[in-house]
């Protein structure tokens, strides 16, 4: 394999796990009205579990509040138990027509908690990081014994770890950011 070969797969594992972390980032609820609290919510369709936002029009009004209007008046109960089964600590209240979804105010020992649920997604992020960068030196140090020049592999080795600290960088970043959301009331 060729240095570039090898660093181009580090570099994938690597935006992959920012990916990841973005959007478990996304589904951690800090006070605030946001449709991706339902994207795990899946409801019974005619017999085909399907997403909420694939049966309804899911909308946040205000900061506090998420409407879920669903296209089929049939499905309101369903959506219903739906939201309750899926455990994501809310309760809705429907008047019909459409299901409103109230966030209530996190409180100071809820805020930490959810510091450290964001805290414990960048530590698994560092590892999947870290892992990859492991594969990288561990394809450098195979690549060598098949003939790729010490020098050569090593300066491969010292690119995955440049590669390594710019997405650990950006974890921290996207950590950071999440915990300011979470802790500004």
């Amino acid at each position: 394999m060729e240095t570039q070969e090898i660093l181009d797969a580090a570099k994938a594992k690597m935006q992959d796990t920012i990916a990841y972390l973005e959007d478990e980032l996304v589904n951690i609820r800090a006070g605030k009205a946001t449709t991706n609290v339902l994207n795990g919510v899946m409801v019974d369709y005619y017999g085909t579990q399907s997403p909420v936002n694939q049966v309804a029009s899911v909308t946040v009004p205000d900061a506090k509040t998420i409407l879920v209007a669903p296209w089929d008046k049939k499905l309101i109960p369903m959506i219903e138990k739906a939201i309750l089964v899926s455990n994501i600590g809310l309760t809705p209240s429907n008047n019909g027509e459409q299901i409103r979804l109230t966030i209530p105010p996190v409180t100071e020992e809820r805020r930490k908690e959810l510091v450290k649920q964001v805290k414990a997604e960048g530590e698994t992020a560092r590892i999947s990081l870290r892992n990859a960068r492991r594969d990288a030196g561990d394809a450098f140090k195979k690549a060598q014994k098949e003939g790729m020049p010490e020098d050569m592999a090593k300066d491969g080795e010292e690119m995955a770890q440049k590669l390594i600290e710019k997405y650990s960088k950006k974890v921290e970043e996207l950590l950071a950011a999440k915990e300011k959301e979470i802790m500004t009331v």
